[in-house]
């Protein structure tokens, strides 16, 4: 089960105008205007970036700064060039100039919290994923609050990691990162009926997924439910036999046979 979730910027570019561009198919010099010529090096820079290209993708942004300063999208992208490259100073400086041209943009506020976590700034780095879960403009809260619940557990501060994934799962019901994270907690602190109360709960209202079934049998293990946990060990491997978790199940020893 994944982490923090990672930034808006990856996979979110203009596809064909990017890949014509990477390709030579087009020159940004000829774009008239230079803010927009500031859009085109952005997402270029972007796309080197996920290439790991980081030295183009640095000349890009540079020019795409000095062709714009006071676009927050650049800032941003530049911010997570200078993660990439270890400048944690710049890092840090570009993320609260996007902010500061784009006060409260919940877009922003997110990608600083998950740059804040991953430094082990904890308070700081949940307050910022509260303040985008909390604002009316950000279409998705719930993943807000679980980056918040998983920023607090990778701390040790289970007890805030639990109603922050609670709070998720108020937003929405349905969501499988939030309801394995609680399972996954309970499981952790041994609380083992709740963490069940929850998985079956979670399988009854969603559906079978198999980080779920995975961690199913081992609660049940955990039990004492030697039935219960080859019975979910059957339903992963019959209906997830080519799944990650399959394999962990086998290596684990718990192939039901």
């Amino acid at each position: 089960m994944s982490g923090v979730r990672t930034r808006r910027w990856i996979g979110a570019l203009a596809g064909s105008l990017v890949v014509a561009l990477l390709g030579g198919c087009a020159n940004p010099q000829q774009v008239r205007n230079q803010h927009q010529a500031a859009v085109f090096n952005t997402e270029l820079g972007v796309a080197y970036m996920q290439r790991g290209q980081l030295a183009i993708a640095q000349r890009k942004l540079d020019r795409a700064l000095r062709e714009n300063p006071n676009d927050p999208n650049v800032h941003s992208a530049r911010a997570l060039l200078f993660e990439r490259l270890g400048e944690p100073a710049r890092a840090d400086r570009e993320y609260r100039a996007a902010l500061a041209l784009a006060p409260h943009n919940p877009d922003y506020e997110n990608d600083y919290a998950v740059y804040l976590c991953n430094a082990g700034r904890t308070e700081a780095g949940v307050k910022y994923f509260l303040d985008a879960a909390r604002n009316p403009l950000y279409l998705t809260p719930a993943d807000a609050y679980n980056n918040a619940g998983v920023c607090l557990r990778v701390a040790h501060h289970d007890q805030q990691a639990a109603k922050m994934f609670r709070a998720a799962l108020a937003v929405s019901p349905g969501f499988e990162q939030a309801a394995w994270q609680l399972a996954d907690l309970e499981y952790k602190r041994g609380r083992y009926p709740q963490a069940h109360a929850l998985i079956k709960q979670f399988l009854a209202a969603n559906g079978e997924t198999p980080d779920m079934l995975l961690l199913a049998v081992k609660v049940a293990r955990a039990q004492g439910d030697a039935l219960g946990a080859q019975l979910y060990a059957r339903r992963l491997q019959l209906d997830f036999p080519n799944s990650a978790e399959a394999r962990a199940l086998a290596a684990l020893g718990q192939n039901p046979g």
